[in-house]
């Protein structure tokens, strides 16, 4: 892969899934900011609305060839470097892995991403505490599911197995949205072990926010 870029914004946990999994891959790629903290809008521009009409990151062009959707994202960048795979070999645990990603990127992060808590304050005049409510609300939901899969799964290193999956590449940034809106975890041990195993590894520690963030 000779060019690939990443329309990027560090607080973006879907972009933050692609670096996650470009670092496990060792994928080279450069990032181009899209400034989408309210007031800046820079996914509104109509520079940024040519490369990707739905005006949210992240976006990626791969010799001028442009794609969005993150999980989409992901499955081609399994295909095409397919190692270390994000997918088990066997189509069970592919299918639960899967279930597992698509509850955060379908389920979770949709009702709590920038667009819906900026229509919650501007539209339904939301204060502070309610945003907060709302956001904790469908993370501890979705969470109480994920746990109880986690839990019944046997006992490995990681949540289906020896490494890491598009489970973990999907979790990782959930957990850390959790705690910036100050969501209780005490009630998920196992996501927070996972969690906690994963952000020892390097690939999964260079794509942190707190890394990526501008200076």
């Amino acid at each position: 892969m000779s060019a690939l870029k990443l329309y990027d914004f560090w607080r973006s946990s879907a972009a933050y899934r692609l670096r996650i999994a470009f670092n496990l891959k060792g994928v080279a790629y450069t990032s181009e900011t899209v400034n989408i903290a309210p007031g800046a809008d820079e996914q509104y521009a109509e520079a940024y609305k040519a490369v990707n009409p739905q005006m949210r990151v992240p976006s990626i062009d791969v010799n001028g060839k442009i794609a969005s959707q993150s999980m989409a994202i992901l499955e081609w960048l399994d295909e095409t470097h397919p190692e270390p795979p994000l997918l088990p070999a066997d189509p069970w645990e592919r299918l639960r892995v899967r279930a597992f990603a698509d509850l955060i990127a379908c389920d979770i992060h949709p009702l709590n991403n920038l667009a819906v808590l900026t229509k919650l304050r501007t539209e339904f005049s939301a204060d502070a505490e309610t945003v907060s409510a709302w956001y904790q609300d469908w993370i501890i939901r979705g969470f109480t599911a994920l746990e109880a899969q986690a839990a019944s799964a046997p006992a490995k290193p990681f949540l289906f197995g020896d490494r890491p999956t598009l489970a973990e590449v999907c979790l990782v940034p959930q957990m850390y949205n959790a705690r910036r809106f100050d969501t209780p975890l005490g009630a998920f041990p196992r996501l927070v072990e996972v969690d906690a195993k994963c952000n020892e590894i390097d690939a999964f520690r260079r794509a942190s926010p707190d890394v990526v963030k501008p200076g």
